[in-house]
């Protein structure tokens, strides 16, 4: 984990996240799960230029499916849920409708 695009994955958009984001300062993030606190506080405000109050973490581990007579694996991942501070705005869709992450997915 070089840099602040190897730590953060990209977001998570839901209904619950959109309601975060509107009532209380929260964007959720999909993150590396080798990633601490204190690297995903610093990766998002290197990218997105915001002030960050806290962080949270979550790590959902994988889930066996079954594809036919097969039984597969799907991969667990790392959420973490960014509180901003008072007076950061973070508009996810402004981000995207401007181009500027263009080339990530």
């Amino acid at each position: 984990m070089n840099t602040a695009y190897d730590i953060v994955i990209r977001p998570i958009m839901t209904e619950k996240t959109a309601g975060l984001m509107e009532d209380g300062m929260k964007v959720v993030f999909r993150v590396n799960a080798a990633a601490n606190k204190h690297q995903i506080r610093a990766a998002v405000e290197e990218l997105f230029g915001v002030e960050v109050k806290g962080v949270n973490t979550m790590n959902h581990p994988g889930r066996s499916r079954r594809f036919g007579r097969y039984v597969g694996r799907r991969n667990g991942f790392k959420k973490a849920v960014v509180t901003l501070a008072e007076g950061s705005t973070f508009d996810l869709f402004a981000l995207e409708a401007s181009g500027e992450d263009a080339g990530e997915v």
